[in-house]
């Protein structure tokens, strides 16, 4: 009885660290940088870009995380599968898109620290993934990063709940306009969903759970469950800061171009908030070092005997140059907003495999996938095919105007 017990609190802990591991990897810098630029730009109306993004991250994401539980194979396993050739692109896309966000996360850690305790960007950005780096250290690195994930993606939501609070948003407005915009801005669509389950996010709790060995039908109901719940913790955290940054734009406040989301809780709370903003950051950083280095590496390692045994060190590796990178060249907003984008192009190739994979009998056996997902990832497919295609040739280049 205590043994069945126990394997329901593992099985219960390994879910919520997969849900968590997936948020805080989607709650980074670039993260707090897109939802405070689009919001200025955007006002209430961008409740209505946030509700669309929530619905097709629901829809990517439930089907992603069932096909690979179900088949017990990671996402570059499966487009093999598929293709021969296939996961090796795919494994390429996630992980150049990865380390471009993980030089955005590292810098965001140093002025996170820089926020804190006034030491340059530079040697926070070195300790903070000293820190990242000592959690792939320890024996249960799983667990570790499991409870890490799980403790600042609290902390982050608590502390921005003040903030909005702080900030008096005119709540009513949103909720209207977010059911009956101003005006629909594709490009906003498709940066939000890029940088929730676009590259290799997405991926992140669901190779979490091939680790933990939460596969086969069994699981699937709880897998679901886990997927709903980890964009319910990224889309809370979303629809805070939006109404946060609603709040001072709409008392007729002007953010700091140079940094918008840091303008954005000083200008709400004072003193006390901009060293929030520093927490916040912090948090939403390193756990998004922690995830992104975690999910890339995941993506190879399967590629080889010698990848695989020595995995951890790969991850280390990939912190490492991460922060070097970053001390040696900084990070501007612009490519913040720009891999979020892009890693949206990578999501209907990765969805499209998926699906894909969910029919044939040599990667999920006897399992049916439910009609109503593979139709509802299709559309999704269709609709970001459309909407990337659409971005490519009109809203990137307007980054560089």
């Amino acid at each position: 009885m205590n043994n069945v017990k126990k394997m329901k609190n593992t099985n219960r802990s390994v879910l919520l660290g997969a849900a968590f591991l997936m948020a805080t990897s989607a709650i980074g810098p670039g993260f707090l940088t897109q939802t405070t630029v689009f919001t200025e730009t955007l006002l209430a109306s961008f409740g209505f870009v946030i509700l669309i993004s929530i619905i097709i991250d629901i829809g990517a994401q439930t089907n992603i995380w069932r096909i690979i539980a179900i088949s017990g194979k990671r996402a570059q396993d499966i487009a093999n599968d598929v293709l021969p050739g296939l996961g090796y692109v795919l494994a390429f896309l996630v992980v150049i898109g990865g380390l471009a966000f993980n030089i955005g996360n590292i810098a965001g850690a140093g002025l996170g620290t820089n926020v804190l305790f006034g030491i340059s960007p530079e040697l926070g950005a070195g300790l903070s993934g000293l820190l990242a780096v000592g959690i792939f250290m320890v024996k249960e690195a799983g667990r570790a990063m499991d409870r890490f994930a799980q403790i600042l993606g609290f902390v982050m939501i608590a502390l921005t709940v003040y903030v909005m609070i702080t900030a008096q948003p005119p709540i009513g407005e949103a909720v209207a306009k977010t059911f009956v915009p101003d005006t629909i801005d594709i490009f906003a669509i498709v940066t939000l969903v890029g940088g929730t389950v676009g590259g290799y996010i997405t991926f992140a709790g669901g190779h979490r759970l091939i680790d933990a060995g939460m596969t086969g039908k069994r699981h699937l109901p709880q897998v679901t469950r886990s997927s709903i719940y980890a964009i319910g913790v990224a889309s809370i955290m979303r629809v805070i800061l939006f109404l946060a940054v609603l709040g001072v734009v709409s008392q007729g406040l002007a953010l700091d171009p140079s940094n918008p989301p840091a303008s954005v809780f000083q200008l709400a709370a004072g003193n006390v908030g901009y060293k929030i903003f520093g927490v916040v950051m912090w948090a939403a950083a390193v756990t998004s070092v922690v995830g992104a280095a975690y999910t890339s590496v995941s993506f190879i390692r399967s590629f080889s005997p010698v990848l695989e045994k020595y995995h951890r060190y790969l991850t280390i590796g990939f912190i490492v140059i991460s922060t070097i990178v970053f001390i040696s060249i900084g990070r501007p907003v612009l490519i913040l907003l720009l891999v979020g984008s892009l890693n949206g192009l990578i999501l209907p190739i990765a969805l499209g495999v998926m699906l894909i994979a969910a029919h044939k009998k040599k990667i999920v056996g006897d399992y049916k996938h439910p009609l109503w997902m593979t139709i509802f990832g299709v559309v999704i497919v269709i609709a970001m095919s459309w909407m990337g295609g659409y971005t490519l040739l009109n809203g990137i280049p307007q980054l560089f105007k």
